[in-house]
């Protein structure tokens, strides 16, 4: 019986050859994600350390007597609470560059599934509605800002907290809304947990 041995060497150079455009575009999607963060970044401090350079941008031709020294309450308002979503925005690039090579440092079934946006938002939010609810200067338009900030924040907190690991068991992997009662499903939360304890002890 011919056995036929298969060259390992040119197994690697194919293996390579097709982890380099993944990297390489890797590395696009990296500087892309650096260049952006930085420029909103910029213009998050731009926005929030010194408002009044929109109105040197604003400026007109038109004579001195129609030049604005100070920023009207509603312009720092919105000034101020653009800066904190476009930070949460160049926070959330950051954080979501890929990595090379990809390396996978949790099991799969305890890997969280979670939206990119989810931690840096709700940080943003709870942010924007705190400083909402102690502006006074811009009438009703904080309490409307205040109200969407916090519902989207708390629901965020919520959701990072609670929203990956209420369904998925972090040790078995089983979906905790299963249940072995009357039937006795092998597949239950509670059954998985009693055999990986076995396991485990043995």
């Amino acid at each position: 019986m011919d056995i036929e041995m298969e060259d390992l060497s040119k197994r690697v150079h194919r293996e390579t050859d097709t982890a380099a455009p993944v990297a390489s575009s890797d590395g696009v999607s990296t500087f892309w994600a650096w260049t952006t963060a930085s420029l909103l970044i910029l213009i998050s401090l731009i926005l929030s350390v010194s408002p009044r350079l929109l109105l040197f941008f604003s400026e007109t031709a038109d004579g001195p007597e129609d030049k604005r020294t100070v920023l009207t309450p509603l312009e720092s308002f919105l000034a101020l609470h653009t800066s904190i979503w476009l930070s949460a925005v160049a926070i959330s690039l950051v954080l979501n560059i890929p990595s090379i090579p990809h390396v996978d440092v949790l099991p799969r079934h305890q890997q969280t599934a979670s939206h990119p946006l989810l931690i840096p938002l709700a940080g943003a939010s709870c942010l924007s509605a705190f400083l909402a609810y102690n502006t006074k200067t811009v009438g009703s338009l904080a309490s409307i800002v205040f109200v969407g900030s916090s519902i989207i924040g708390l629901s965020g907190i919520w959701a990072a907290v609670f929203g990956s690991s209420s369904s998925v068991s972090k040790k078995t992997g089983a979906d905790k809304h299963t249940s072995s009662f009357i039937f006795g499903n092998k597949s239950a939360a509670s059954v998985q947990k009693k055999e990986w304890l076995k396991k485990r002890k043995a």
